[in-house]
């Protein structure tokens, strides 16, 4: 082969490389989850693909891409950076995305119109339900809880930019569940709560039997400061705390119960629930003491059908589930506030009440 022609090849070659270089994948939902389309040239009209309005996450490989609400790379746009962008609501465009283009590699640009940076996989896990109480925080592989002070504490959690699995036990092992981009507020719920032992971020392009996931999760904005971006204030104009929903707290008792190989006693328990029902009866008022009837009635005639009995009693244990039911606690669930940055006003969740002020990036974006 002579030089020409193994030049004309090598250049070949690494043109391809560089077109295969620039390429988006939009996926129809968050977390790169449903159908998808790749591009490596840009689309002026989404709606001949089929994915108008569809995108909700998407990973842009090799160079950055802008994309836009409207056909012709109309309306508002936003230019990505590679990496991988678990949702596009972070910057108002899921189910919004219409055109887009690859963007030149030595075009300036100004940081107004960057879309938030990915960032790195990172999940925290907390000693409470609702993220409260002590924290863990891992971007690597933990595969023993232990050596942090923090076994079988985990009561709820966040997960940021992939999808991380938490494991029963020490290195990944144990009954494991795949936690999926966003806010666990209770883990009770899938059955891990205070029971994790070792955590690890799952591949992106591993493929997962549905199986295997926790129930969905809330979703968690990442408010992470971006590099090294510049950060202003912004003027809080009205806070509103809003209380949680009543709900059911139950929980499982060790109950003995009383196996008898004689009868019981009827008329003792007839007798025993007619005096219960009278002591208890003077107990409380209204509702109060509606309950307290039926308490002493009960608690009476199981007095009363052990009158008479003789010593044939086996005695078990069982697992009983008992429930309450919780009114709305007077803590709020979270604050709505509203701030105005630059002339337009945003609004945003918090957790906790915020100052006269709320730290932004430079698209008014919330950071910590």
């Amino acid at each position: 082969m002579n030089a020409l022609l193994r030049k004309t090849l090598a250049l070949g070659a690494l043109a391809i490389a560089t077109q295969v270089s620039a390429q988006v994948t939009f996926y129809e939902n968050d977390n790169f989850q449903g159908r998808s389309f790749t591009t490596e040239r840009q689309v002026n009209d989404f709606g001949r693909n089929g994915f108008n309005d569809r995108a909700s996450s998407a990973v842009v490989v090799g160079q950055r891409w802008e994309i836009c609400e409207n056909i012709r790379f109309g309306g508002r746009c936003v230019v990505l950076r590679p990496g991988r962008y678990a949702s596009l609501d972070m910057m108002s465009l899921n189910d919004r995305v219409s055109s887009t283009r690859p963007v030149a590699r030595n075009a300036r640009l100004d940081d107004t119109r960057y879309a938030p940076a990915p960032m790195a996989p990172q999940i925290i896990f907390y000693e409470d339900e609702n993220f409260g109480g002590r924290s863990l925080t891992a971007d690597q592989p933990l595969d023993d809880f232990g050596r942090s002070g923090f076994n079988d504490r985990a009561s709820s959690v966040v997960v940021f930019g992939e999808r991380w699995e938490i494991c029963a036990d020490s290195r990944f092992s144990g009954e494991c569940m795949i936690l999926q981009p966003g806010r666990y507020a209770s883990l009770a719920a899938m059955g891990m709560n205070r029971r994790i032992s070792s955590t690890r971020i799952v591949a992106w392009n591993a493929r997962v039997d549905e199986s295997r996931y926790a129930p969905a999760p809330a979703p968690a904005y990442d408010n992470r400061r971006r590099n090294d971006e510049r950060l202003f204030e912004a003027d809080v104009t009205s806070v509103h705390a809003v209380l949680g929903t009543p709900g059911q707290h139950c929980w499982t008792e060790r109950e003995q119960v009383v196996q008898n190989q004689n009868q019981p006693n009827i008329g003792g328990a007839i007798a025993g629930a007619l005096i219960g029902g009278v002591l208890g009866h003077q107990v409380g008022g209204g509702a109060g003491k509606d309950l307290a009837t039926v308490g002493g009635a009960v608690a009476g005639a199981a007095v009363g059908s052990n009158v008479g009995r003789n010593n044939g009693q086996q005695v078990s244990t069982q697992d009983v589930q008992r429930c309450t039911n919780e009114p709305s606690q007077a803590r709020p669930a979270y604050w709505d506030v509203t701030y105005n940055f630059r002339g337009q006003e945003h609004r945003v969740q918090l957790t906790s009440a915020p100052g006269r002020t709320i730290t932004v990036n430079a698209q008014g974006e919330p950071r910590n």
